[in-house]
């Protein structure tokens, strides 16, 4: 006997929610049933397409939330490396109530579409706390030229962000020789650089973002961590400044 459309949903129904307490063969149907309910279903679906669309969404929401779920442990995990380590230079208030953590690779077009960004948020917040974080992942050119940028800071911290300006906010392709020019303009020799290099190299450092990266779930730049959060790509000064003030207001970049 064919089943009607009431009895097909309330079979759906009980298998489901008593899946967890009863064996689900206590439930089967027989074949004629699971080709009428199967008809059933794709005739619904077919008449009421928004249905997958919501499925759709509400995964996709979920998947999301589970994401910054498992970054913000990540974030919690390696707090000190990411807001406190040694290698990385602190820019606008050392003290700021909100820190914004930026990973960058001197090559990426993004990145320097982002300076600005910087720039702005830290002329406008004189409590805000920037750090950057050095993260060379576009090639050899790259990676050569943030060691330079390491050597530059050991030897001339003060004047990194002269030095981090000049080379991100070039338009010529960062590499070794262009890092170490940037470098003599503000005083640093390239004999000093290649001693630094050579007695303190930057590998550690180098490795210890990609590390963190990776628990971050961060594989591209600019990616920023707000508060306790992670944030990905160039999203613009004013998402920026917004989920800073989300910070300060409510403890998370959305409220």
């Amino acid at each position: 006997m064919a089943l009607n459309v009431k009895t097909l949903v309330a079979t759906a129904c009980v298998a489901l929610t008593a899946f967890t307490a009863v064996p689900l063969a206590a439930y089967a149907l027989d074949d004629a049933q699971k080709k009428e309910f199967g008809e059933f279903i794709r005739e619904y679906l077919m008449s009421h397409p928004e249905v997958i669309a919501e499925a759709q969404a509400e995964l996709e929401k979920k998947q999301a939330a589970e994401k910054v779920a498992a970054s913000t442990e990540a974030v919690t995990r390696n707090k000190d490396a990411i807001f406190a380590s040694a290698d990385d230079v602190v820019l606008g208030n050392p003290k700021g109530d909100v820190t914004v953590v930026e990973f960058f690779d001197y090559n990426c077009g993004y990145c320097k579409q982002a300076l600005p960004d910087m720039n702005a948020m830290l002329k406008e917040d004189s409590n805000l706390r920037f750090v950057l974080k050095e993260f060379p992942i576009l090639g050899p050119d790259s990676l050569d030229a943030h060691r330079v940028a390491d050597a530059f800071r050991k030897i001339s911290r003060d004047k990194y962000n002269e030095f981090h300006q000049a080379l991100l906010g070039s338009h010529t392709r960062a590499t070794e020789a262009r890092a170490l020019e940037v470098a003599a303009s503000l005083g640093v020799s390239e004999d000093q650089i290649r001693k630094m290099m050579k007695e303190s190299p930057a590998d550690a450092s180098i490795k210890e973002s990609y590390r963190i990266a990776q628990e971050l779930g961060i594989g591209g730049t600019p990616s920023y961590v707000i508060g306790n959060e992670p944030v990905f790509g160039a999203i613009g000064v004013q998402e920026l400044s917004a989920k800073v003030a989300n910070v300060r207001a409510c403890g998370k970049t959305t409220c």
